[in-house]
């Protein structure tokens, strides 16, 4: 659970460590905009280079949900942990980001997170597999509270505008980012005979349909789950493993992808309803009242 003193607020870390953390270290970071999760470069870079954003997590319902990629290279502990999965114990194994992935005419799939890749002792590729991580979405405004933050950092921080006050958007998070890229680069990987890992937070799971699970020797797709915990004596939230997902592309795939169906009574009400409209000559931009705007 989150410190009572961050429940009035939506952030949890910044620049890498909560907010009530007011360590010299912890100063330091923010100060200087750093970040301590393995960064391409020592600065944090997210949304811009010059003003990042520089959440981490994001505080919701009294625990720290994970909004920033970044945050899960914290050890290098999905590559470890993905490795064990993907490759035998006594494999010569190292990681490369970010590889580009094409389809048999040449377009692009994707770019791949992280590419395990095993080799011999003379240093030729002998198996890989994948690594994608995908932290969660947000919805609302988190540059105001994150502003206002920097303009008086302080453990006691508040924040308690509701217009547009940020949380977890699970929902876009899966069908505009992880199903998009499991159907596309998945597929291909699939069709290689190739071992897959998504690294996810518990929360982000959850809201997926239940998948079947089988033995690990059996399962050539994982989802590994992390939570972050608090560490009372350095007084920072660290990324722990809590549960892995063994289960088969195929079978995994056809439970994310599928919709499930809605009343087709009311489906079928809205058909008559522009069937009626179109009868008594009205066009489609008559009847605008159905439109859903995301």
């Amino acid at each position: 659970m989150i410190d009572e003193k961050t429940s009035a607020q939506p952030l949890s870390e910044v620049f890498g460590f909560p907010i009530h953390n007011e360590s010299a270290r912890a100063k330091r970071y923010r100060d200087n905009k750093l970040c301590p999760f393995n960064n391409i470069v020592s600065n944090c870079t997210k949304n811009s280079i010059e003003f990042p954003l520089g959440v981490c997590s994001l505080h919701h319902k009294g625990k720290p949900v994970i909004i920033c990629p970044i945050r899960f290279r914290e050890d290098w502990s999905i590559i470890s942990d993905a490795a064990g999965f993907i490759f035998n114990k006594k494999a010569a194994w190292t990681h490369v980001g970010e590889v580009r992935l094409r389809d048999k005419h040449g377009k692009s799939a994707g770019n791949i997170d992280y590419v395990l890749v095993s080799y011999d002792d003379k240093g030729r590729v002998i198996d890989f597999g994948s690594l994608e991580v995908q932290a969660v979405y947000i919805s609302g405004n988190l540059t105001g509270p994150f502003a206002a933050y920097l303009e008086n950092p302080s453990p006691n921080f508040t924040w308690t505008q509701a217009f547009k006050f940020p949380k977890p958007d699970y929902l876009s998070s899966s069908r505009k980012r992880l199903i998009p890229q499991i159907i596309a680069k998945g597929s291909i990987l699939k069709q290689w005979k190739k071992k897959q890992v998504v690294a996810l937070q518990t929360s982000f799971y959850n809201t997926l349909p239940p998948l079947p699970e089988f033995d690990k020797a059996e399962s050539d797709f994982a989802f590994f789950l992390y939570d972050l915990i608090p560490a009372k004596k350095s007084k920072t939230l660290e990324l722990k493993l809590k549960r892995v997902i063994y289960t088969k592309f195929a079978k995994a795939l056809e439970q994310i992808a599928k919709f499930e169906a809605g009343s087709v009574k009311e489906f079928t009400e809205l058909l008559q309803k522009k069937l009626d409209a179109k009868r008594a000559g009205k066009t489609d931009t008559n009847n605008l009242e159905n439109i859903v705007v995301e």
